[in-house]
C-alpha cells in the first residue's frame, strides 16, 4: 500500500516538474545557508578546541586590568614581580613564569611584515612556558639561557609562501625594530595562526628591545599539579592577588583563566553566530514551506476530479490525506537532500578557499553526521506540516461535488 502511495506521488510531482522545482527553491536554499554556515562554524569550534587541547589541563593564565590589550600598549595595573613571587607561593602551584608580548616589525628580504614579540624567561621559568606553549623545532634549536640578539620564530616564517617570499630558516638575519637578529631555529607547525607567526627572543632581549621596566609582565603562566583542584587553586589564587592589589571581590583589575574557559567564551560567540544565522536561514525556509503549502493547495484544486474518482470507487478520506500528506513531505525532504548536498560543497569550497588565500589552518568545514541527517529529517518535517491543510481539505472533499467539478 506504501508502495503504491509513493508510485501515485511520483507521477504527481513528474507531471508538475516546474512547479515542484520552483517548491522546493525555498528549502533547499535556506537548508543550504543552514549546513554551510554551520558546518564552517563547527569546522571552527573543532579547530579551535584542538588548538587550546594542546594548552593542557594543568595552566592558568593571569592577565592584568581584566584582560591583556593590544601588545606593547601595556595595562593600567600591570602585573610585576610581586605578584610572580606570590603566585609561586600558593599551595598546590609548581612554578609560575611572566612574560611580556609586544607588537614588532620585521624586515627581511626587503620586505616589511609585522607580527608579535613573546618573551621567554631564564631558568626554570624557561622550561615552564616551553611546557605551556609545548615548544619543539622542526629546525635548529630552541633559545637558551645566556643566548643574546637570536630568536626562534614560528614556523610561518620557514613557509615557502611567507609574506616575505623567501624561507627564514636557522642561520638567516632578521631586522626587528632596526636592530639585526639571527634565527637560531624554526618551531613545529601548530596550526594557530598567532602561534605560527610569533617571534621568541630572550627576556632581556625584548625587554631593551621596547624598552620595558625589569618588572613589569603582560600575562603570567602558572603550572600546577594536573591531580590539583583547578577550581581551588584559581581560587587561592585570586584572594591572594585580591589582597596584593587591595581591590575587594568583585572589583578585580586581574583575570584568571584556564583552556577551559577561554574556550568556553571562544565557543559562546560561535553559538552566537550560528543562531544569527539559524533566523536567517529560517526565514527562507518558512518562504519555502508557504510554498509548499500553496503548491498543494493548488495541487487539490486541479486533481478535484480526479480525488472524486477516487473516492467514488471506495478511497477512504484517510487515504487521500495520506496521498497529499506524502507527497508534500517528498517535496521538503527533495529540497532538503538538495540544500544538504549544495550547502556541503558550498561550505567545503569556501573553507578551502579561505585556507589559499588566509593560509591559515583554522577555516575548516566539519559536517557531524547528526547535522546531515537533522537537515533532511528537518525537510521532512517542515514540507509535511505545510502539506497537513491541503491534505485535510482535499480528504473531506464530496465525492458527487468533486466529480462534477470542471477545470
Amino acid at each position: 500500500m506504501i508502495k503504491d502511495y509513493f508510485i501515485l506521488t511520483f507521477r504527481s510531482l513528474r507531471k508538475r516538474k516546474i512547479r515542484s522545482w520552483l517548491t522546493m527553491i525555498g528549502i533547499f536554499i535556506g537548508i543550504a545557508s543552514i549546513v554551510a554556515l554551520i558546518g564552517l562554524g563547527e569546522g571552527l569550534r573543532e579547530t579551535i578546541n584542538s588548538q587550546f587541547g594542546f594548552l593542557g589541563t594543568d595552566i592558568l593564565a593571569i592577565t592584568a586590568s581584566g584582560g591583556l590589550g593590544p601588545p606593547g600598549s601595556g595595562v593600567v595595573d600591570s602585573l610585576t614581580d610581586k605578584e610572580l613571587n606570590e603566585l609561586k607561593r600558593v599551595k598546590g602551584i609548581e612554578g609560575a613564569a611572566g612574560r611580556i608580548m609586544e607588537s614588532v616589525k620585521i624586515v627581511f628580504n626587503k620586505k616589511i611584515s609585522f607580527s608579535y614579540a613573546i618573551s621567554l624567561p631564564d631558568g626554570d621559568d624557561r622550561k615552564i612556558l616551553e611546557h605551556v606553549m609545548t615548544m619543539e623545532a622542526q629546525k635548529g634549536r630552541l633559545l637558551e639561557d645566556g643566548d643574546k640578539n637570536v630568536v626562534f620564530l614560528g614556523s610561518m616564517f620557514f613557509d615557502k609562501d611567507n609574506t616575505f617570499g623567501k624561507i627564514i630558516s636557522p642561520g638567516s638575519k632578521v631586522e626587528i625594530l632596526g636592530k639585526e637578529f639571527r634565527v637560531i631555529g624554526i618551531m613545529e607547525k601548530k596550526g594557530n595562526p598567532m602561534l605560527d607567526s610569533v617571534v621568541f627572543m630572550n627576556e632581556d632581549d625584548l625587554r631593551n628591545l621596547v624598552d620595558r621596566p625589569k618588572d613589569e609582565y603582560d600575562i603570567i603562566g602558572v603550572r600546577f599539579s594536573e591531580s590539583a583542584d583547578i577550581n581551588k587553586i584559581k581560587q587561592n589564587i585570586e584572594k591572594r592577588l585580591r589582597k596584593i592589589r587591595d581591590v575587594k571581590e568583585g572589583e578585580e583589575n586581574f583575570a584568571v583563566e584556564t583552556p577551559a574557559s577561554m574556550l568556553e567564551q571562544v565557543n559562546s560567540i560561535i553559538l552566537g553566530i550560528q543562531i544569527f544565522v539559524y533566523i536567517i536561514a529560517g526565514i527562507s525556509i518558512l518562504v519555502g514551506g508557504i510554498g509548499i503549502m500553496n503548491t498543494m493547495y493548488t495541487a487539490v484544486v486541479e486533481r478535484t476530479k480526479e480525488i472524486g474518482i477516487m473516492k467514488s470507487i471506495g478511497a477512504r478520506n484517510s487515504t487521500v490525506f495520506t496521498l497529499f500528506f506524502i507527497e508534500s513531505g517528498l517535496l521538503g525532504t527533495v529540497g532538503g537532500i538538495i540544500g544538504t548536498i549544495i550547502g556541503f560543497l558550498a561550505a567545503t569550497g569556501l573553507a578551502l578557499i579561505g585556507r589559499l588565500i588566509l593560509k591559515s589552518e583554522l577555516i575548516t568545514a566539519y559536517f557531524p553526521m547528526g547535522l546531515i541527517i537533522g537537515a533532511i529529517l528537518f525537510s521532512f518535517i517542515l514540507g509535511s506540516f505545510f502539506g497537513t491543510l491541503p491534505a485535510i481539505q482535499a480528504s473531506k472533499l464530496n465525492p458527487v461535488d468533486a466529480l462534477r467539478h470542471t477545470k
